[in-house]
């Protein structure tokens, strides 16, 4: 930014880095708790380790993820904190990413600070990334690939841009190679290209090298960078199955490969007792109890769950953002109401018969970023609604604080205690 920019203007870098710093120290401390695998660590830190020994196993996902989980438990070995750093740390990285979206997209500072916080208390960031799953891996790295699109677009140089379109793409096919909830977000660089040179140049858009939105990158270069690219490092993930000892993968076999996946995916019928729906999750209505045993000598609890008041604030900053992207003609909360119902509403249209609250994570984080507009627009406000900003704010790190022994595995002084968090018999 220019030396003279306005305190609102200037680029609020150190307060990602300490917001991101302080969630990191949260999110660490006590990693190795529980001592046991809980929830879903049963399936992929199993998986992992028999990936270290090229032996196949839980082939209905990608392999990335259980890449970066096998990484960590080779360098620091078959324990607790072997299963869950790798987490953890893309967990930390994923959230300064998506700050940096928010700034790269808005150039508002305080609604880049107060976005990046709302993530890191929204409940969800901060459970998913202390447990060994794919879905952090995958959101990270689709926080990554945004991040660096929207830097490519405020790029100063032809060159920048493309060592930032470069970024995105790498980054946009580990998130896929992690799992593939994310790609309805992913596809989003590829058509925003598309859409702001056809804004510019009108339907003459092919050929027109030097127009927006980066003057000498054409469309060609574009979808090499934001499609090919992915694609490519999409696959190149699946590299260890191609040197199984058996069910060897053939480098040739893309097709048959992601059939076998989806039918994979397609034969788990039988109804989960956690199993939720999209309408569910954007009401906070049903969760998951990732742990809720005696376990390392006491009573613990881990609950994936909202937070409840910033995750139902911002359903009502959504409608407030289509309003805002309609008639304020607000393009960077256009793309985040985009962002938002694309990941959602893929799991009201795909087939795959059992669906979680933990595939609210992409959702819920886009919607972090919607509250965070609708509270800035609130303090820009000269009325007593100013104070209702604030007080959001004061409200949703409370609710952090109050629910954090069930959100992180606290000791818990009875099997009972759990109840006192218990607001709805949905959340049981």
């Amino acid at each position: 930014m220019l030396p003279n920019a306005s305190r609102n203007d200037r680029d609020p870098l150190g307060w990602c880095l300490a917001v991101t710093g302080l969630f990191f120290a949260l999110a660490i401390w006590r990693i190795t708790t529980p001592s046991v695998y809980y929830f879903d660590e049963v399936h992929y830190v199993p998986a992992a380790l028999k990936m270290l020994d090229l032996i196949p196993t839980n082939r209905e996902h990608p392999l990335f993820g259980k890449e970066v989980i096998a990484f960590f438990i080779h360098y620091l070995g078959d324990n607790p904190a072997g299963w869950r750093v790798g987490p953890v740390l893309f967990g930390t990285a994923g959230l300064f990413a998506f700050g940096r979206l928010v700034w790269h997209a808005s150039h508002r500072r305080r609604a880049t600070i107060t976005a990046i916080v709302l993530l890191a208390t929204n409940f969800m960031w901060f459970v998913q990334s202390r447990i060994a799953m794919l879905d952090m891996v995958e959101a990270a790295m689709c926080m990554v690939g945004l991040w660096q699109f929207a830097a490519a677009l405020n790029a100063k140089t032809t060159g920048a841009a493309r060592g930032r379109l470069a970024a995105a793409g790498i980054a946009m096919g580990l998130s896929l190679g992690a799992k593939w909830s994310s790609a309805p977000a992913l596809i989003m660089p590829g058509l925003c290209f598309l859409v702001l040179r056809i804004r510019e140049t009108g339907w003459k858009f092919l050929g027109q090298r030097r127009a927006g939105p980066i003057p000498g990158v054409s469309l060609v270069e574009a979808a090499f960078w934001l499609g090919l690219l992915p694609l490519a490092v999409y696959w190149a993930t699946y590299t260890p199955a191609m040197f199984y000892a058996r069910l060897t993968l053939s480098p040739y076999d893309f097709i048959g490969q992601h059939e076998l996946m989806i039918r994979l995916q397609d034969s788990v019928k039988k109804p989960h007792p956690y199993r939720s729906f999209w309408y569910q999750w954007a009401a906070d209505w049903r969760v998951i109890w990732y742990l809720f045993k005696n376990v390392d000598g006491a009573h613990r609890g881990i609950v994936m769950l909202g937070n409840p008041f910033s995750m139902l604030a911002g359903l009502l900053a959504f409608f407030w953002g289509l309003w805002a992207a309609l008639f304020r003609r607000r393009n960077d909360i256009a793309a985040f109401c985009v962002l938002y119902a694309a990941t959602l509403m893929i799991w009201a249209v795909n087939g795959k018969p059992v669906q979680f609250y933990y595939h609210y994570l992409l959702p819920g984080a886009f919607l972090m970023a919607l509250l965070a507009f609708a509270l800035e627009a609130l303090w820009q406000r000269k009325d007593r609604w100013r104070n209702l900003a604030t007080l959001s704010m004061a409200v949703t790190l409370g609710m952090f604080v109050l629910f954090f022994p069930i959100i992180s595995g606290l000791p818990l002084p009875t099997d009972e205690t759990y109840n006192f968090w218990m607001w709805l018999p949905s959340w049981r």
